[in-house]
């Protein structure tokens, strides 16, 4: 072979492979993502199933329909697994909840409407999920430094969610905080409780009115006293409302 031939097929060789279609590469990155969600969609229900210590990689493989090497292809190990679930639950918890609150109408009381759409929130599946994860992240501390700040974001947009459908309420920024720190203590506690006895509807209607008695007593006098909120009556959860999947 000459000198010329030997360099046409070196430098033959030396070509760059062809780049992929970037049609190609939008179709594999959409696959990937559904397969992504797929996976923490189906670490959600295992928790919800099984519980966080029962939530291990091959569970949440069988779960998602996949084999195990599969599911490792996204994620590296479970944590990387939950971590991703955390960030997705709490999306979604957050998204239910403006959906909720979006339909509230805005040229009538919606004290007691609002307090549904959040009862309904923590009645759903998804904040078994949460729980679950609460609860283990007490003594797992590399969880918990994964949810903390999660949880502190969804809190923060749940709090901006409230100012918006409260304006009126903001003269007294002390008495609308600790509103909404008993609207979570109250309604979260009433969601813990029905994981660990059977529901009862009659106390649940009992503690909703004077959940919400209580935070009429809170209002300032000026919006006590306006036509928007004086013609609203306290009132129970609607029935079936606990059992509403949002």
């Amino acid at each position: 072979m000459t000198e010329r031939a030997a360099t046409s097929a070196r430098q033959r060789g030396n070509k760059a492979p062809a780049a992929r279609p970037l049609a190609e590469i939008g179709r594999q990155a959409q696959k990937s993502a559904s397969t992504r969600k797929l996976i923490v969609e189906a670490a959600l229900q295992c928790l919800i199933k099984y519980g966080y210590s029962q939530t291990t990689t091959p569970r949440i493989a069988v779960e998602a329909g996949l084999s195990r090497g599969a599911m490792m292809h996204h994620f590296s190990n479970r944590l990387t697994v939950i971590q991703a679930a955390i960030e997705h639950l709490h999306a979604k918890r957050l998204r239910a909840f403006k959906r909720a609150v979006s339909t509230l109408p805005e040229d009538q009381p919606h004290l007691h409407d609002a307090l549904e759409a959040y009862w309904r929130h923590v009645s759903h599946p998804l904040f078994v999920a949460f729980h679950e994860l609460a609860v283990a992240a007490r003594t797992d501390r590399d969880l918990e430094r994964i949810l903390r700040p999660a949880q502190a974001a969804f809190y923060r947009a749940w709090y901006d969610l409230a100012v918006d459908l409260f304006p009126e309420w903001q003269s007294d920024r002390e008495s609308f905080d600790l509103a909404l720190n008993l609207v979570q203590v109250t309604l979260e506690g009433m969601a813990v409780s029905r994981l660990s006895a059977t529901p009862d509807p009659k106390a649940e209607a009992q503690l909703f009115k004077y959940l919400e008695e209580r935070l009429r007593d809170l209002m300032p006098m000026e919006m006590k006293n306006s036509k928007r909120y004086s013609r609203e009556k306290p009132k129970g959860p609607a029935k079936g409302a606990a059992a509403s999947r949002t």
